[in-house]
């Protein structure tokens, strides 16, 4: 039997990158997976994929984390399609790094809604349902950029500490129930992240930086790790570094 055989989770962000990682993982040992991000079209392919490789059950839900009450029907539809929720994954997340003294305040505001409120409100949809059942596992996607602040990750960083804070709370809150709390920190992975940087001064300033990233599924297996445990273990934090990264 797998380590997972008929439990569900929900990824969000997993139209590409970690989050499509993760749910193959977890569809690998026999996770019913939930795809939620707005890209409903490139969310089938995946959960197409994920079905010729398994034989777990898979939805697709269009789903916007910045919009409480997507996230909120994201949940119900699971709970209808499938049960209960067993494993939420908080994986959706912008890194629109930039110098504050080019102010793209609008950037600014997109990572607060996405990398803060969208973690929130995932947190304020899977969790009742979890404390009913007296257990389940929220997985959240920080970064190393939420334990270190780099020149034009200020914003960015800060989200991403946000989402430690969170992390670090919720263990302490839950520590007497039966729901566990991972917080996930990737250094950098390769990954569409960087492709939605705007700010040309930090595009000059990577030019002629090299490094080997980390790949996607790196990340998706210290997650896989973290779900795996034995129920009385609570994997609080686990960072994920490149060799060659040391900031």
């Amino acid at each position: 039997m797998k380590k997972l055989e008929n439990k569900t989770a929900i990824i969000t962000g997993a139209s590409s990158g970690i989050g499509e990682a993760i749910a193959l993982r977890l569809a690998e040992e026999g996770t019913n997976v939930v795809l939620a991000a707005r890209r409903s079209e490139r969310l089938q392919e995946i959960a197409d994929n994920i079905q010729k490789k398994t034989d777990v059950r898979t939805m697709v839900v269009e789903t916007d984390v910045t919009n409480k009450q997507d996230v909120e029907a994201l949940v119900n539809k699971t709970k209808e399609e499938l049960g209960a929720v067993d494993i939420f994954v908080n994986n959706a997340g912008v890194m629109l790094l930039s110098f504050l003294k080019n102010d793209h305040v609008e950037e600014w505001e997109q990572m607060v809604d996405v990398n803060i409120k969208g973690v929130l409100y995932g947190i304020h949809a899977a969790l009742p349902g979890m404390l009913e059942q007296n257990s389940g596992h929220i997985i959240n996607v920080s970064s190393v950029a939420g334990h270190e602040v780099f020149p034009s990750s200020t914003v960015y960083s800060a989200t991403k500490y946000a989402v430690r804070a969170l992390s670090m709370g919720m263990e302490k809150e839950l520590s007497k129930t039966g729901v566990r709390v991972t917080n996930i920190s990737p250094g950098a992975v390769d990954t569409e992240l960087t492709d939605h940087i705007t700010d040309q001064d930090v595009l000059d300033m990577f030019k002629d930086r090299s490094m080997n990233p980390l790949e996607s599924d790196d990340i998706a297996r210290a997650v896989t790790y973290a779900v795996t445990q034995p129920d009385y273990v609570n994997v609080n934090e686990v960072i994920v570094r490149p060799m060659q990264q040391k900031k």
